[in-house]
């Protein structure tokens, strides 16, 4: 049987950035993944129709940054920025920090596995055809400059007795090559007939040693008496 390895994590360190960039040992480690879980929790649910592609927590040692990736900044930030200022009261009282929240605009959705993902999962739950929504979905990929595109749509499709998988796929995509820019996906549609999981890949072309930013690591969250 062949082993998969997931895409982002076989590029961690090479042209993928953690989406948690902090540093603790033994039980502090522990807490804060279960506070990173929490806070990830959090903001989904109360952003639910923000249209979140990514989340991103940076710890120091007496404040906490998360920098919001949205197609929908507008929804994020709210009427004077009502909505930011909440979620940053909201994140200090669950972390007991200082926390500052960012902003950034996803400028073309249609380009990202996860929307694309969450878009046809939607779609599925509204019932639309499986069929169409992926090739909606790899169209629109393509057209907005995606150089190869990759969606697997697995469970009972179409209310079928028997689960099946079913796939689309149009250009390159490149699993196995390290400098190969592909973001990935995989989320769940809750349908009448059970779950469908939705799969995507998507290959943006290939980044050169010269044009892989590095970035430093955060200063170490220090151990609390």
């Amino acid at each position: 049987m062949g082993r998969k390895v997931h895409p982002l994590g076989f590029r961690l360190g090479y042209n993928k950035e953690w989406g948690a960039r902090w540093y603790a040992e033994g039980k502090r480690y522990r807490d804060l993944l279960h506070e990173d879980i929490a806070i990830r929790r959090m903001i989904r649910e109360t952003l639910g129709q923000a249209a979140i592609s990514e989340l991103e927590v940076e710890r120091y040692p007496k404040q906490i940054r998360v920098t919001i990736h949205s197609a929908k900044p507008g929804v994020v930030i709210a009427k004077k920025g009502a909505s930011v200022n909440a979620l940053r009261e909201n994140l200090g009282t669950l972390t007991g920090k200082k926390a500052w929240v960012e902003v950034q605009e996803v400028e073309k959705p249609e380009l990202n596995a996860v929307l694309i993902a969450e878009s046809i999962a939607e779609q599925l739950e509204k019932r639309v055809s499986h069929k169409r929504a992926m090739k909606q979905a790899a169209t629109r990929a393509m057209r907005s400059g995606a150089k190869g595109i990759k969606i697997r749509c697995a469970g009972r499709l179409a209310g079928a007795e028997m689960a099946r998988r079913e796939w689309v796929k149009d250009g390159r995509i490149p699993l196995q090559t390290l400098r190969a820019d592909i973001d990935y996906a995989c989320r769940e549609a809750l349908t009448i007939m059970g779950r469908i999981g939705i799969k995507v890949w998507v290959y943006h072309g290939e980044l050169l040693p010269e044009s892989i930013e590095v970035r430093e690591a955060p200063a170490p969250v220090a151990e609390e008496a």
